[in-house]
């Protein structure tokens, strides 16, 4: 066998095996913030609380750099915090139903770093007065 068929056997074994060698995730994590700009008071004359169900009709979800494909869908819990593991990479975050005009919030380009963690808050504006 030739010296150069060996490199080349060995070139295509070792590029094939880091290849398969994957970076850990990181982790995004926050708090979701849902905002009215005045209080809406009730009947009654007490103001609505923020609830877990309130957080889930406002998903965010995480879109690919370019902000045209969507890589993941997280709901805040009941206390409005978040927290998702991804891939190393630049992504956006963002609220389901801005795009369309129900709610109002800025998107936020974030960065995730193999083991770390980055903090991204999102304040939205429902919109509701």
């Amino acid at each position: 066998m030739s010296s150069f068929l060996k490199c080349l056997i060995a070139a295509c074994f070792c590029s094939g095996v880091a290849g398969m060698a994957t970076q850990p995730p990181g982790f995004v994590e926050g708090h979701l913030k849902i905002l009215s700009p005045r209080e809406v008071e009730l009947a009654d004359g007490n103001a609505p609380a923020i609830t877990a169900e309130n957080y889930a009709q406002f998903p965010l979800i995480i879109l690919s750099e370019g902000g045209k494909k969507e890589i993941a869908r997280v709901t805040a819990d009941g206390n409005g915090k978040y927290r998702t593991a991804l891939p190393p990479g630049d992504y956006v975050l963002d609220v389901q139903g801005r795009a369309r005009g129900h709610v109002r919030a800025k998107p936020q380009r974030f960065t995730v770093v193999s083991n770390q963690t980055v903090r991204v808050d999102m304040d939205i504006d429902t919109g509701v007065r």
